[in-house]
């Protein structure tokens, strides 16, 4: 007898797919519409029209089983859902809620991604469905010059230091959970799952620079972070993204605030030291925020005031400055450079900031 997965059509529904799809009609009626792929009676585009399935934009599958692209009904907004436990030990929903409440949504260095709405649907039990706005990678696309690369790390060093004034400890501030709020950069929005690709799939999507319109980032996904009664707190570690942060090699109790210190620093250096010219700037930050000993690392507060002195030490020059590739050849970094010099002419003329902040 043949598998499920060996009989599935190609291009149809995974079984991850299935839940979301018997779900549609409820989630609808809670304000927020799935892709027409999850629609009951969907009938896929490719068996009338012969094109491939995956060069249609109802071919695109779901890519992570308890996360769903929607768009809002109220206000045609793309947002996120996604699927969360509840209950006494879970903390997701729990720390978002803090960071979304009346006291601490509206202040400016909160970069926790915004919590729209939460509900539950019926005999579904132990689990609610998140609402957040929908976001992008913060490196995608590649920042161009080191003025936005300034932006980004004041932006997050911003944010990382609200939570841990909360005694809030991220625990998986790594690069697959920093986000942007895309909504200037890509005023028409873009496809939820192939992220170049614009909603109906037809072209490509339409796209500003981050200095001429400055995105906002965000820290997301709080299922592992924490709150505590203070900032000396020691816990178990939890490992996430990133499982490199020395104090887990060795196993015990260790300060999840100084470990989120480590994550920061070494996305840095695993994102922009070694993979880019010209940040030497950061090297020696990186270093003290990576060291090997958590209790030698610097306070958030310290990175951001040692980080305000290398800020103000680069010159415009600097910051209007392409970054280049380690990897490319010297050839395509000098056609990048033409055409760099032609834009940052364009930005000047337009009096946009040379560090491109909201």
């Amino acid at each position: 007898m043949a598998s499920p997965r060996a009989s599935r059509e190609i291009g149809t529904l995974f079984g991850s797919e299935l839940w979301w799809k018997n779900y549609y009609p409820e989630i609808e009626g809670h304000g927020y519409r799935l892709r027409p792929r999850y629609h009951p009676e969907w009938n896929p585009s490719w068996r009338i029209s012969g094109r491939d399935f995956f060069a249609v934009e109802d071919g695109q599958p779901l890519l992570s089983r308890g996360v769903m692209d929607a768009t809002c009904l109220r206000d045609d907004r793309q947002v996120i859902l996604k699927r969360v436990l509840v209950g006494e030990e879970q903390h997701e929903l729990k720390i978002a809620r803090l960071f979304s409440s009346s006291e601490l949504r509206g202040e400016p260095r909160n970069h926790c991604v915004p919590l729209l709405d939460s509900f539950e649907l019926q005999n579904v039990h132990n689990e609610k469905l998140m609402v957040m706005p929908s976001l992008r990678p913060f490196d995608n696309p590649p920042f161009q010059t080191f003025g936005e690369f300034v932006a980004f790390f004041s932006q997050i060093c911003d944010g990382l230091g609200f939570m841990h004034e909360k005694n809030v400890a991220h625990r998986d501030c790594t690069a697959n959970n920093i986000m942007f709020d895309p909504s200037g950069m890509y005023p028409k929005g873009f496809h939820p799952i192939k992220i170049n690709r614009c909603k109906n799939f037809k072209r490509n999507a339409k796209r500003y620079t981050r200095t001429q319109r400055p995105p906002r980032y965000y820290l997301i996904d709080f299922g592992l972070s924490r709150q505590y009664s203070s900032r000396d707190a020691l816990d178990e570690p939890l490992r996430g993204g990133d499982k490199s942060a020395p104090e887990h090699q060795h196993g015990g109790p260790c300060n999840p605030f100084q470990t989120d210190i480590y994550y920061l620093g070494n996305l840095i250096r695993e994102k922009f030291t070694q993979k880019y010219h010209g940040f030497e700037f950061m090297e020696g930050l990186v270093a003290e925020m990576t060291h090997e000993d958590p209790a030698k690392r610097p306070t958030i507060e310290s990175v951001i005031m040692i980080f305000s002195v290398i800020r103000s030490s680069l010159s415009t020059r600097k910051l209007r400055s392409l970054i280049t590739s380690r990897r490319d050849p010297g050839l395509i970094n000098a056609f990048r450079l033409s055409k760099h010099a032609i834009r940052t002419i364009l930005h000047i003329l337009l009096r946009k900031a040379p560090i491109p902040d909201t």
